[in-house]
Formats: structure tokens, C-alpha cells, sequence
């Protein structure tokens, strides 16, 4: 808390307070470029020549939206994309943007995608937002809270106090992305410790823990632009998250997310007997 406190002395609040503003335009931006185009007929890419990484008109329409936004207010901050080519500008802030995490759902009328912005300062995520535009939900991190928006209120957004795996709720994306040395048997054990299980909710599993639905959270090779947003809202209220090794989550690598730290470390224990050492 310490050095947050001391991150958020450096940016100042006029900062803080413009970052928020900008959180919320941008994504007001990017539902007007996904939403009319959500469960409709629309064409889809593969960006893949071997396998399948569907993107569509809405994550480019979208993250060019956001792009646009942030510039208005910050044309010196650098941009990260999924879609378009970085902006680097040597500043010490840069947005991460995935415009639509969870394609894959988008393209099947699934409402369990989300836009991810993110905010980081010297590397370090200060601000974040995951917006579906479908359900009407945003939940937002900025100035060290947490809190979900819907229909006009705001929610303050607490993570569960779960700290035993056989209580616990567990989420990943699928277990098929599981395919690095011992990884699956990992992931299996893990699993079989835990009350329950499910799978496929991307962005908005983290959001379902920072609200106190979901204890766990366990993905590999994730990008910086799918973890990016959702560490200050997980931190902001309550959780924790990191990679598998301890570090640092921002730049993206083998996730974990938990309520507390104490089932962090439950499940990391299960895991590592699988894992290389």
C-alpha cells in the first residue's frame, strides 16, 4: 500500500483525476464500435496460419476509438495494442489496450467479453478498466479503489477472504493451454483440490474475483495487454496477482490470481510439484 501511495504522490491527483475521465470516455468509445456489432453477422480473421486467433472489425474499430480518446488528453503517453502498432514515446505512462479480450465469446454471442484499458507509470499498473458493454458493467481501479458501475450506481468491489483450496472456486480460460513442461498435471491437481471449477470467461473471471465470486484464477502465457488493466482492480480490491514465479504481472508471462495470498501460495504449492524446478 506504501508504494502506491507513494506512485500516486508522484502522478498527482489532477492526473489521477483526468486518467479516470479518460478510462470512462475511451470505453464509451469502444461500445460504439463493438456493441451494434455484437451477435450479428460480421466477418472474421484468423490471424493464424496454424490454429485459430479469430480477430474482427470490432477489436480494430475499437482499439482505434480508445487510441483516439487517450490522444485528446494525453498525446504524449505511450500505447500498447493489440491490434495497431505500438506508440512509443519514452513517457513514463503508457495505456494498455485489449479491445476485446475474449473474441473467441465475441464471435459467439457470448457476453462474457470485455475491453481492457490499462494505465502504467514507471511499469507499474495504476489504473485499469474492463467495460462490457452488453451487461452494462464497468469495473474500474483508479486513485487506490476498486468499484464496479451498473445502471448508474457504484459498487466497491471486494475480493473473498477464501484462504483453503477445497472451499475455493477456481477459474481458467481453458485447461488445453496448459502445454508447457508439466503444466497440465499441474493444472489437473489443482483442480482436483478445489470445490469447483469452470471455464472460459477471460477478462470477466477477474473481475467475478475482485468482486468476491471467484477465489482463483490460473492461465499461462498471457500478454501484457490481457493482464495489464485487471492487476489494479484485483489489487484495489483486496486480491493478489502475479506470475507463477512471484514477479510482477504487468508484462504478462504464467498468471495467478487470488482473493488472498494464503490461497496464492495453497495453490502454488500444488502446482510446483509438476512444474521444472
Amino acid at each position: 500500500m506504501a508504494e502506491s501511495t507513494t506512485l500516486f504522490a508522484e502522478v498527482g491527483e489532477t492526473t489521477l483525476n483526468d486518467i479516470r475521465s479518460v478510462l470512462l470516455a475511451a470505453a464509451e468509445a469502444a461500445s460504439a464500435e463493438t456493441l451494434p456489432l455484437f451477435r450479428s453477422r460480421l466477418d472474421i480473421d484468423n490471424k493464424l496460419t496454424s490454429g485459430y486467433d479469430p480477430v474482427t472489425e470490432a477489436d480494430r474499430g475499437a482499439e482505434k476509438a480508445i487510441r483516439e480518446v487517450i490522444a485528446k488528453t494525453f498525446p504524449d503517453h505511450a500505447i500498447i495494442g493489440e491490434e495497431w502498432d505500438d506508440k512509443l514515446t519514452g513517457s513514463h505512462f503508457a495505456w494498455i489496450i485489449d479491445p476485446v479480450d475474449g473474441t473467441r465469446a465475441f464471435v459467439s454471442g457470448v457476453p462474457v467479453w470485455g475491453t481492457l484499458i490499462g494505465v502504467t507509470y514507471n511499469g507499474r499498473a495504476i489504473a485499469g478498466l474492463m467495460a462490457q458493454p452488453f451487461t452494462g458493467e464497468t469495473y474500474l481501479a483508479s486513485h487506490g479503489r476498486a468499484e464496479l458501475i451498473h445502471k448508474g450506481q457504484s459498487t466497491p468491489l471486494i475480493a473473498s477472504d477464501a484462504t483453503r483450496l477445497g472451499l475455493s472456486t477456481l477459474f481458467t480460460t481453458t485447461p488445453a493451454l496448459f502445454t508447457g513442461p508439466g503444466q497440465r498435471a499441474g493444472f489437473d491437481a489443482l483442480e482436483e483440490e478445489v470445490q469447483l471449477s469452470r471455464y472460459g470467461t477471460d477478462c470477466y473471471a477477474y473481475c467475478l474475483l475482485a468482486a468476491g465470486h471467484v477465489d482463483l484464477i490460473v492461465e499461462p502465457r498471457m500478454n501484457t495487454y490481457d493482464i495489464a488493466a485487471l492487476v489494479p482492480i484485483i489489487e484495489n480490491a483486496g486480491g493478489v496477482v502475479a506470475t507463477w514465479d512471484g514477479e510482477r504481472p504487468e508484462s504478462g508471462g504464467d498468471i495467478i490470481a487470488a482473493a488472498t495470498p494464503e490461497l496464492m501460495e495453497a495453490a502454488l504449492e500444488v502446482m510446483r510439484r509438476h512444474l521444472p524446478a
